[in-house]
């Protein structure tokens, strides 16, 4: 099984960016854990990251039929790219969204998710161990096929 990690923009600046609602790791930090959990559950993962939405797009649509399942956190792209949305409707497989803080809980502009409705699930304000939920969710769908 393989699940794929989609990081949007700024995402690569964890561990510097507002360090009080983020955390200190960095992405490259995370990306390791995610890496080892998935390997300790036979699950292959696979990380990629841009700050660029088109970059984020034809990656989705090149790896779709690839892996079985895909987390996402869309980053500042969640609340307003209707073009990511329609991507994830296009390439037919479960994307699960993942945000480290808890969005609802934060600005108003921060509650809006353009991508929710497309998502299979919603993972928001649990930090890195939000990943590690998604990955178990992918794994136990997939003990259900």
């Amino acid at each position: 099984m393989k699940v794929l990690i989609v990081n949007g923009p700024n995402l690569n600046a964890l561990g510097q960016r507002e360090v009080n609602i983020y955390g200190s790791e960095t992405l490259e930090d995370l990306e390791k854990q995610w890496v080892a959990y998935g390997n300790n559950c036979g699950v292959e993962i696979e990380v990629f990251q841009s700050n660029i939405e088109g970059e984020i797009i034809d990656y989705l649509y090149k790896t779709k039929n690839s892996v079985d399942g895909i987390i996402m956190n869309p980053g500042a792209l969640t609340h307003y790219s209707y073009a990511l949305r329609d991507c994830i409707s296009a390439i037919e497989k479960d994307v699960l969204e993942v945000h480290l803080s808890n969005v609802d809980n934060r600005e108003e502009f921060r509650k809006i998710s353009v991508i929710t409705p497309v998502a299979c699930g919603k993972i928001s304000g649990l930090g890195k161990e939000g990943y590690i939920l998604a990955i178990n969710f992918f794994i136990l769908k997939n003990e259900e096929k």
